[in-house]
């Protein structure tokens, strides 16, 4: 353990990594029920409070800006109000917008959520899930090139929501870049393209989307998630396989062996968010030298602490070093 605190106070402020894919704006509608509807059968929510998060990408860059290292975002959003929230909302957490694109053609990705005492009645979302035009992607590509030629970066995150900006051709040219410059690349992946990651260095998939990739409702034993990591390594040739695994913790597979990490006992309040928080750390370890199981360890630790708070929140570093130390 003592190790692995090292690397969180030592190392991870001295981590540049690269976050690309779908940003998206998170608000809140928080309230209390008092009272149904007399118009019809609903609950009544009487909002007090209002508020607006980054969500996605933006989440996971937030998460690594919470642990000490530097992000480096690259998207696209609409040139909308809603956009604009999400740059304002990023430059006052100290996040760079300037690697993130905004089209005319597309509305930026939100998701409303409304609270009742910290308990979620509803979300809507406003989205388009098309992909984005050969243009835009040229564009953000060469956004992503030519940072990659003037600066160095310790790991890359590819975080895709399928809402529409890792087209297919794109993740196939980031991958061939990212693996000339021999930087971990960890990818959160949704069923759209689920198996384009060809060599990555962490797969994370959770359990729901391997089920789904794979057509397949297996089990949680060690022997299953052995030969779920197997089936992945047949299609993506990749080095590690790591699956959330909700309430049960996270299932690391380092290419040679399978290990289950069982989920610390919580208060959980709200999961949204928490493979975000997964990954961020996961890749903040694996950049500072941590082997697979140790990363795995922290990145679960870490996903069941902000379960305990409601909305989507970032890891605080030093509520993930105290946990640690228990």
């Amino acid at each position: 353990m003592k190790q692995i605190e090292k690397l969180v106070t030592n190392k991870f402020s001295k981590l540049r990594i690269a976050v690309v894919g779908d940003v998206m704006l998170d608000s809140y509608l928080c309230g209390s029920v008092e009272r149904i509807s007399p118009e019809a059968p609903v609950p009544v929510v009487s909002i007090d409070k209002k508020e607006d998060r980054p969500g996605g990408a933006a989440n996971v860059a937030l998460n690594l800006k919470s642990l000490g290292a530097t992000p480096i975002l690259f998207s696209v959003i609409g040139r909308d109000e809603t956009g604009k929230k999400l740059l304002n909302l990023l430059t006052n957490s100290g996040i760079d917008t300037s690697n993130i694109i905004t089209s005319k053609s597309r509305i930026t990705t939100s998701k409303t959520r409304v609270l009742s005492k910290n308990h979620q009645m509803i979300r809507f979302d406003e989205e388009i899930q098309t992909s984005i035009s050969d243009r835009e992607a040229d564009s953000l590509y060469a956004f992503i090139a030519k940072q990659f030629q003037s600066n160095k970066f310790d790991a890359v995150i590819i975080e895709d929501y399928n809402k529409g900006v890792l087209t297919e051709s794109l993740i196939e040219v980031l991958m061939t870049l990212f693996h000339k410059k021999n930087i971990p690349v960890l990818v959160d992946p949704k069923k759209n393209n689920f198996f384009s990651f060809d060599g990555a260095t962490v797969f994370k998939p959770n359990l729901r989307e391997a089920r789904e990739a794979l057509g397949k409702n297996f089990g949680t034993s060690l022997k299953e998630l052995n030969e779920v990591h197997h089936e992945f390594k047949k299609k993506l040739f990749h080095h590690y396989t790591l699956i959330t695994l909700g309430d049960k913790g996270s299932y690391i597979n380092n290419g040679e062996t399978g290990n289950i990490i069982p989920a610390q006992v919580r208060n959980v309040s709200d999961v949204s968010g928490a493979g975000d928080t997964v990954i961020a750390v996961m890749a903040a370890c694996i950049a500072s030298g941590a082997n697979a199981f140790d990363a795995a360890f922290l990145s679960n630790l870490a996903g069941g602490i902000v379960c305990e708070k409601p909305g989507v929140v970032s890891i605080e570093k030093n509520k993930l070093l105290s946990e640690l130390k228990k």
